[in-house]
C-alpha cells in the first residue's frame, strides 16, 4: 500500500454488478481502470479485492444489512488498487429483484464524492477502525450510534448531508 490517491473525474460514473454473495459478474470500464486490475481478473473475485485496510468493518456491516433486506445503501468508501494507491466514492448499491421481490443480485453505482464529505468522513472513520481494533465490531458499532447520537442524526442522514456539503 502506498499513499498515492486517485480521483475519478467529476462525470465518471464505476458500475458494479455482483451476485448475492459478493462476487463481482459485472463492471465497466471505468471500474476496471480505477481499481488498476483488468475485467478478467474482476468478473468472478469477491468486491472486497478493493477493500481498503483504512475502512471500518462496519461500514460494509450497514451496507449488506440493508441491501439484503432490499433496502439502498449509500456511503462513502475507500477503496485499494492494485497497485497499492486508494480513492473514495460516494456509492449507492442496491438489490436487483425479481417479479415476486426475491434478491437476485446487487448493482453498486460510484461517483467522485464532495472533498468536504471525504474529509469529514476519514476522521471518523478512523476512530471506528481503531475501536475494532482493540473491541472488534462491536466497539465500533457502540462508537458509530454514540456519535450519531451526539449528532441527533441517523447513519443516512449523515451521509445524504455530507453529500450536500453540509458541515458536521
Amino acid at each position: 500500500m502506498n499513499n498515492q490517491e486517485k480521483y475519478l473525474g467529476d462525470n465518471d460514473f464505476i458500475v458494479s454488478k455482483t451476485d448475492k454473495s459478493g462476487i463481482i459478474v459485472y463492471c465497466n470500464e471505468i471500474f476496471s481502470k480505477m481499481a488498476g486490475y483488468p475485467p478478467s481478473q474482476l468478473i468472478g473475485a469477491n468486491h472486497n479485492l478493493i477493500r481498503h485496510p483504512d475502512m471500518p468493518r462496519i461500514a460494509f456491516k450497514i451496507a449488506w444489512s440493508l441491501i439484503k433486506q432490499n433496502k439502498e445503501f449509500f456511503g462513502y468508501v475507500k477503496n485499494l488498487c492494485a497497485d497499492g494507491s486508494f480513492y473514495w466514492v460516494f456509492t449507492y448499491i442496491t438489490a436487483d429483484t425479481d417479479s415476486k421481490g426475491n434478491i437476485l443480485s446487487y448493482t453498486s453505482v460510484r461517483r467522485k464524492p464532495p472533498k468536504s464529505a471525504i474529509n469529514t468522513i476519514v476522521p471518523i472513520y478512523k476512530l471506528l477502525t481503531d475501536a475494532e481494533l482493540t473491541g472488534g465490531i462491536e466497539a465500533s458499532q457502540d462508537l458509530l450510534n454514540k456519535f450519531l447520537d451526539e449528532k441527533n442524526t441517523s447513519y443516512e442522514e449523515l451521509v445524504i448531508n455530507l453529500q450536500k456539503g453540509a458541515v458536521i
